[in-house]
């Protein structure tokens, strides 16, 4: 199993959203990184839900329901999307400036590569995430 994050402008799209519609197109991506991140995400690869912009915080879990296939937003054929399902809502977010003070996180994409929309997650990585998130 492999690990990503995924951000979202919360006014945009947020954790509640996903909640309530259960399944979203994660699709207008146009980043050439990320979307080599979105090739390689595989069913039930479990995704952070960040808020970016607005609150930056990691706010939850989703899950990877559909692999990459041809984004619906664009003619473009090198363009993808994947589909991502809720599967769990912390019930505290973690801001960003908490996860810049964690030592180990500190080579973690989100701090070094900020503007990346589709970055991998580390598995160390997502320990330490989940143990702030009290999700041991």
């Amino acid at each position: 199993m492999n690990y990503w994050l995924a951000k979202s402008e919360p006014s945009v799209y947020n954790i509640d959203d996903l909640q309530k519609d259960k399944t979203t197109t994660w699709d207008g991506v146009r980043n050439y990184a990320a979307r080599l991140h979105l090739r390689a995400m595989k069913k039930n690869d479990l995704v952070l839900f960040y808020h970016s912009n607005e609150r930056m915080a990691i706010t939850g879990i989703a899950k990877v329901a559909t692999e990459a296939y041809q984004d619906p937003t664009t003619s473009d054929e090198r363009w993808v999307a994947v589909d991502l399902k809720f599967y769990k809502k912390f019930k505290r977010p973690i801001p960003l400036s908490e996860i810049k003070k964690v030592k180990n996180l500190g080579e973690m994409a989100l701090i070094r590569i900020s503007r990346l929309s589709v970055q991998p997650v580390s598995l160390k990585e997502w320990e330490i995430i989940m143990q702030l998130a009290g999700e041991e």
